[in-house]
């Protein structure tokens, strides 16, 4: 009986040692690329044009904060120089107008952020979309299961005989499709 249970046990240890020696090999032919997404976008022919377009944006934007900025600092400045002389209703009803001019204000600034944060996806997503597409082709031609992006620190620590840096790969097969176009 010890020598079936023994036997047994045995089978079960080697199709257990194949079964993982089976996945051991499996795991070896995965490869991977990886690649810093934000300097392949900032290689790209286009960006900087992107870039200057909403720099350009964002000037006006600023521009336009300073001025009613300047407006209301200068409304209220007059209402500290004539606040003691006011009767109680001008003195009410400048407060009231202030605070109107102050709460549009702030809502222009948010509606500025919501509005500049809507034309960099505009003006960036032609080029994310076509670095993603980039990715995918370089991808596919190396066998690659997967892309990882470093940025941030998201891979503190990639194995180079596991995993294959693609940013050149990538830049160039940019280059190639603009050089062609």
């Amino acid at each position: 009986m010890k020598k079936i249970v023994l036997l047994i046990l045995t089978c079960l240890c080697l199709t257990v040692y194949a079964q993982d020696s089976t996945q051991t090999d499996t795991l070896a032919t995965i490869k991977f690329g990886y690649l810093s997404y934000q300097r392949a976008l900032q290689q790209m022919r286009g960006y900087e044009e992107a870039q200057q377009s909403l720099l350009q944006l964002r000037a006006q934007y600023n521009a336009e904060l300073r001025r009613v900025e300047e407006d209301f600092n200068r409304k209220y400045e007059e209402f500290l120089e004539g606040r003691a002389d006011f009767p109680p209703t001008i003195l009410r009803k400048r407060q009231t107008e202030l605070q109107e001019m102050m709460d549009r204000n702030i809502a222009f600034r948010e509606q500025s952020k919501r509005e500049l944060a809507d034309a960099e996806e505009k003006v960036m997503e032609p080029l994310r979309k076509k670095l993603r597409e980039t990715i995918a082709l370089v991808a596919v031609q190396q066998g690659f299961a997967f892309v990882l992006n470093t940025d941030s620190d998201a891979c503190p620590y990639i194995n180079p005989l596991l995993g294959q840096d693609i940013n050149d790969e990538v830049n160039e097969q940019l280059n190639s499709v603009h050089s062609s176009l």
